[in-house]
């Protein structure tokens, strides 16, 4: 009888144990590389015909990782296994020196000059063939990954051709991933690089990582925070480095490292880091030999120096070329390359801190090494929720500029609000600088079209950790997404991205994918105004920057405090960059001065970046700031709304558990806009002294109240060094 008892009991815990897993539904781990969510047969039947009668041409490990791929996606999305038939092949996959001569005829001049670029084209004659080829393996890899997705997407196969080559060289993302696993500014738990267990523990969820990456055109990634630790340079640390090297190199993906400019003397054992004593260069020369003797394709160095209190350079009296050009030759024997940050700003500098880098840089352009290149942030200030693009962008001509764009979302809500930043990048990609006249835009400084860089390159500031959904919240895979894709194609737009992830990831109904759409591309504009509206910009709290703190004033120098940024008083706020102010404005080109340095002209979305507006002054709709500047913080709440009742309608056509989910994550949304709405308009009231517009609700709490609120242990605030 007790035996009979414990299988009952077995059984019953199986059934539980079955239901509860069903219960938990998707839990976003398969990102939009999802191949659960079966297809209608009718595409199944279409791209079975040639999944079917497929052949492989080549033996790399980065061809069986192709071969695989194809496996688990004819498996998942249609019931089938992906087979080889070498007697009457259909879909051929290779490197196209490895093609028969009839199908490189096929191919032709059609495959770009690029060693990445890739064709997928179907024979209009005879066997309806599907070639997917490339120069390289890699590239055949990053065609594989496309053909997969026109599978996902349910596209028809017939007359099927793609032809894609990157627009930009070094792909990268940026992990700000410490050794104690920690993340700064990282929302979606602890640093997947679990350096205790490596080299000799390789985590599935690693090679996950590359396949992500490589399936979005990723080629590079930066393995630690740019507040660096001298000790990811030592030989037991690159072993563990080099572990995660070789398992990411048949995916196409170079790791590149952190330098601690100071690194000489704190693991060299020497008196100086000066970047022109010889001893130095030499050190820094056997470092880079012995890295590239382990790692023979390390891609090279990502270098803070001189800036919020890193060593560098300027330590010596040496200025960022001399720096830059000695890390760089030690590594050019070897293809390496030196990124070399441009976000600087000094406690010694009084000037305005958005003019800093620029001031810092462009007098050296052209005098880099040409395997050093310049990674500037999309802004001057610091990934705000919105900032005019970054004046050194069109202003070295002479020396190549990466663009640095944020993943994570430090400034915008961290990991709980729903914010779709290729909005962002998209907005910055297409300014134009009018450097070379009218349609001069940053896309074609960081590409190279302007100046003819040889070398170009976009950074993407990770939100990668340990939670099961990748990024903390399921929207934020999106950002994520869409920043390798615009990385490859920066004539994407950005809502055609969304459209795509949406099918990917959660649903294929047409419906919704409109009306989630609609909430993605206005979830940017939403948290603009209700966080900085009108060119507002850095009034958040101190340190982990999580929450509202316009009224902070007392932190250790100017430019670490909010009322620096606005500058409101009785009379007005913002803060003034024209000839009357900091002259900010010069920096840019005499057309975006003219237009930006009067303020009836001046784009109203950058009016308090670039100027002190009275508070009863009327802007273009004849409303006085104070009312257009209480209206949109208002009306971001109100969008915050739009979206939660959007998505609570989409309740039957998206996954239960990610549906539920993001609801509680929209619920904070809400709750944290209102906070934002209050605690500022409180606090630039306690100056305008005006009543509140019709349409806006008062604040619920006194200014005092706000001003009470402390969060010690916000998620992704910076350790202390």
């Amino acid at each position: 009888m007790s035996i009979l008892c414990c299988k009952a009991k077995l059984v019953c815990a199986f059934l539980l144990l079955i239901c509860f897993n069903v219960a938990l539904g998707d839990d976003g781990y398969e990102l939009w590389l999802n191949y659960n969510r079966p297809l209608d047969a009718s595409i199944c039947s279409d791209y079975g015909n040639y999944l079917n009668n497929s052949r492989i041409i080549g033996d790399s490990k980065t061809m069986e990782i192709i071969e695989d791929e194809l496996t688990k996606a004819s498996k998942g999305l249609c019931n089938f296994q992906f087979n080889q038939n070498l007697s009457n092949n259909q879909l051929v996959i290779g490197n196209y020196e490895l093609l028969p001569s009839e199908l490189k005829n096929l191919i032709s001049n059609r495959l770009p000059n690029n060693p990445e670029a890739f064709i997928i084209i179907q024979k209009s004659t005879g066997n309806k063939e599907i070639v997917i080829t490339s120069n390289s393996d890699i590239g055949v890899l990053y065609g594989t990954f496309e053909f997969i997705k026109q599978l996902q997407l349910g596209n028809s196969i017939d007359g099927l051709e793609i032809v894609s080559s990157p627009k930009i060289d070094l792909r990268l993302l940026n992990h700000w991933d410490n050794l104690d696993r920690t993340v700064e500014r990282g929302y979606s738990g602890f640093s997947i690089w679990n350096w205790h267990t490596l080299p000799d523990y390789i985590d599935q969820r690693y090679i996950d990582y590359a396949r992500a990456n490589a399936s979005i055109g990723i080629n590079g990634t930066v393995l630690t925070n740019v507040n660096s630790n001298a000790l990811i340079l030592t030989e037991p640390y690159l072993q563990k480095v080099k572990a995660l090297a070789d398992l990411f190199r048949p995916y196409g993906i170079k790791v590149y490292l952190t330098a601690r400019f100071s690194a000489p003397i704190e693991i060299g054992g020497l008196e100086t880091a000066d970047p022109l004593n010889q001893k130095v260069v030499d050190w820094w020369k056997n470092k880079a030999d012995e890295i590239y003797s382990e790692i023979p394709d390390f891609g090279g160095f990502l270098i803070k120096a001189n800036s919020e209190g890193q060593p560098g350079p300027q330590n010596y009296g040496r200025n960022h070329v001399d720096g830059a050009n000695m890390l760089a030759r030690a590594v050019k024997p070897h293809k390496g390359v030196v990124m070399w940050r441009a976000f600087v700003y000094s406690e010694h500098n009084d000037e305005d801190r958005a003019k800093q880098a620029y001031s810092e840089f462009v007098p050296y352009d052209g005098k880099f090494d040409d395997n050093v290149i310049i990674q500037v942030k999309n802004g001057a200030i610091d990934f705000q929720p919105r900032e005019p693009f970054h004046p050194m962008f069109g202003a070295m001509p002479n020396t190549p500029l990466m663009m640095e764009f944020q993943i994570t979302q430090e400034y915008l809500g961290q990991g709980t609000h729903l914010v779709y930043l290729p909005a962002l990048f998209e907005e910055v990609l297409e300014e134009d600088t009018y450097v070379k006249g009218k349609g001069s835009t940053v896309a074609k400084v960081i590409d190279g079209e302007l100046f003819n860089y040889k070398m170009t390159g976009m950074a993407g500031v990770s939100n990668i950790g340990t939670d099961r959904n990748w990024t903390g919240h399921h929207f934020l895979q999106a950002n994520w997404y869409g920043y390798g894709r615009l990385s490859w194609n920066h004539e994407l737009k950005a809502e055609d991205i969304a459209r795509e992830w949406i099918a990917l990831t959660l649903t294929r109904n047409s419906k919704a994918i409109d009306s989630i759409t609609e909430i993605m591309m206005e979830s940017r504009e939403a948290v603009v105004n209700y966080m900085d509206p009108l060119g507002l910009h850095h009034i958040f709290a101190t340190s982990h920057h999580y929450g509202p703190g316009p009224w902070v004033d007392n932190l250790g120098r100017p430019d670490w405090n909010p009322v620096y940024y606005h500058q409101a008083d009785s009379e007005g706020v913002g803060f003034d960059r024209t000839k009357t102010g900091s002259n900010a404005l010069e920096q840019y080109s005499p057309a975006i001065q003219k237009e930006y340095g009067n303020i009836k002209t001046i784009p109203e979305k950058y009016l308090l970046w670039f100027h002190h507006v009275p508070w009863d002054y009327n802007l273009n709709n004849g409303k006085t700031l104070w009312d257009n500047l209480a209206l949109k913080y208002q009306e971001g709440v109100n969008e915050v709304i739009d979206m939660k009742n959007s998505w609570s309608g989409l309740r039957n056509d998206i996954d239960p558990t990610i549906h539920k989910e993001v609801s509680m994550m929209l619920d904070i949304q809400l709750a944290e806009a209102k906070w934002w709405k209050d605690a500022c308009l409180s606090y630039f009231n306690s100056f305008a002294k005006k009543k509140y517009p019709l349409g806006v609700e008062p604040p619920k709490h006194s200014l005092e109240y706000y001003k009470t609120l402390k969060f010690p242990y916000a998620p992704g605030i910076r350790p202390q060094w």
